[in-house]
């Protein structure tokens, strides 16, 4: 499995690898080298999402699917461990927040202390544990299998904010930017990308991917600076769209829609992936543009089917490309400053991570610039010499259990070592206090390749 996520706001990424061996967390600061930080020599891994820059990793093997572990990988220990009703399917995490996905239920807690917050049950079957978190803590996932229906919920404050339709068929792919501004979304159909303002749900720009039916989109991702949204699917390119200010604008500008399921269902002004606007596509098209785009969209409706008429006057092209050498690999793809320039980061389920080179003022296709074999243990690994450091009625539907197990042989934790307590016992205030150690940012090392603000891991790809 591989993951990327963004530092931020110098230059470089970290990377994260799991398998059935353990995960490995990777510093990307250049083109030519990947520094490997951390290696867990743990059991067959399916989950180990970092907390940007800081100690903390949340971690699911596939051994214990129910079990949720809080690690301090720095100090190679386990701090605490969730046991939840059935297999957890994602995990999400910023400051504030840590999220668990089941197939049917979202566990919201308070990342500094682990307490349940909140938990949403009973909702539609989500087998593929799709869901988002926001810098913000906005949280969205879906709500409907039948349809590409989703909510917004604010997680700082436990309430919904608003419900949208993004997509005639059930989504397969959703985003926030990590300003939190924007939600982009994909339907299981992948031919249309979406993006919508989180403040109203107004849609901000509809972008055509191709015209393939039923294409896996594998990520879809912001850059950093929100300009560009960045998408991979089982074919062989890669597409890179760009987001127009003007219409972030003019969307914020917009009437917000209701929250309520029957207005928006009224709210999603157009149809899903390859179905026509309306009932005369060429005519919704030519609406507004005057007496010569309408005539036009009439002279080509005779010729073509309408869905591309509808294709032609309402929908973005790609601003960018990327051409794969195969076809049918999942690949995870990110926008990063390396070197004081943007590259486009590929993480592919061969084990291999692809760097291309990309013009942001002229688009076009990007090149191959540098490959990195992740497959094995790397050469010449960066040291990290760590400076020395010293309620909801659902949560009873919870097995909380505090311990003290390490990943690497180190019995117990230093503070407690000091108090002569046995190794394998913790007290609240220990746990408590490698907790939040673990969340801060990172202490001073003597080889400086953290920085002090970082973005949120992506959603992984799974190695087979």
């Amino acid at each position: 499995m591989l993951k990327l996520q963004f530092w931020f706001p110098s230059n470089g990424a970290s990377l994260s690898v799991v398998s059935r061996t353990g995960y490995r967390l990777f510093s990307l600061a250049s083109v030519d080298r990947v520094d490997e930080i951390f290696c867990s020599h743990d059991e067959d891994t399916k989950i180990a999402e970092r907390l940007f820059s800081s100690s903390l990793v949340a971690v699911v093997t596939a051994s214990e699917p129910n079990k949720l572990k809080v690690c301090h990988f720095k100090k190679g220990a386990e701090i605490c461990n969730y046991g939840y009703p059935s297999e957890i399917l994602s995990v999400k995490l910023n400051r504030s927040r840590l999220v668990v996905c089941l197939v049917d239920s979202i566990y919201i807690h308070n990342i500094r202390d682990m307490r349940l917050l909140h938990s949403i049950k009973n909702m539609a079957p989500n087998p593929a544990g799709l869901c988002t978190l926001s810098l913000l803590s906005h949280l969205a996932y879906p709500v409907s299998t039948e349809c590409g229906e989703l909510q917004i919920f604010d997680a700082a404050n436990q309430m919904r904010r608003l419900k949208l339709k993004a997509h005639d068929s059930p989504l397969s792919a959703l985003n926030f930017s990590y300003n939190g501004v924007l939600l982009a979304t994909a339907s299981e159909k992948g031919t249309v990308i979406r993006v919508f303002c989180v403040k109203n749900g107004q849609k901000v720009h509809e972008f055509r991917r191709g015209v393939k039916r039923h294409v896996s989109i594998g990520s879809l991702n912001f850059s950093t600076c929100a300009s560009f949204v960045v998408a991979s699917s089982n074919t062989e390119t890669v597409h890179i769209f760009r987001i127009d200010p003007k219409a972030i604008e003019q969307a914020e500008r917009r009437q917000s829609i209701a929250v309520d399921a029957a207005a928006s269902n009224n709210a999603s002004s157009s149809s899903d992936d390859d179905e026509a606007n309306g009932s005369d596509p060429a005519a919704a098209a030519a609406a507004g543009s005057g007496w010569g785009m309408g005539f036009l969209a009439k002279a080509v409706t005779s010729y073509l089917p309408t869905n591309v008429v509808t294709d032609v006057f309402t929908q973005d092209r790609a601003y960018a490309t990327i051409q794969l050498a195969e076809a049918g690999l999942r690949y995870e793809c990110v926008m990063a400053k390396l070197e004081k320039e943007t590259r486009l980061l590929l993480a592919c389920e061969d084990g291999f991570l692809y760097i291309y080179s990309f013009e942001d003022s002229k688009g076009g296709e990007c090149k191959l610039i540098r490959a990195h074999d992740l497959r094995t243990p790397l050469h010449g690994i960066t040291e990290v010499d760590i400076v020395g450091n010293e309620n909801d009625e659902n949560t009873n539907s919870l097995n909380v259990t505090n311990m003290t197990k390490s990943m690497l042989p180190a019995p117990g934790t230093y503070a407690g070592v000091l108090k002569g307590r046995p190794a394998d016992r913790m007290s609240d205030s220990d746990w408590c206090h490698d907790l939040r150690e673990a969340v801060e940012y990172p202490v001073k090392v003597t080889v400086p390749i953290y920085d002090e603000m970082q973005f949120p891991p992506v959603t992984p790809i799974t190695v087979e």
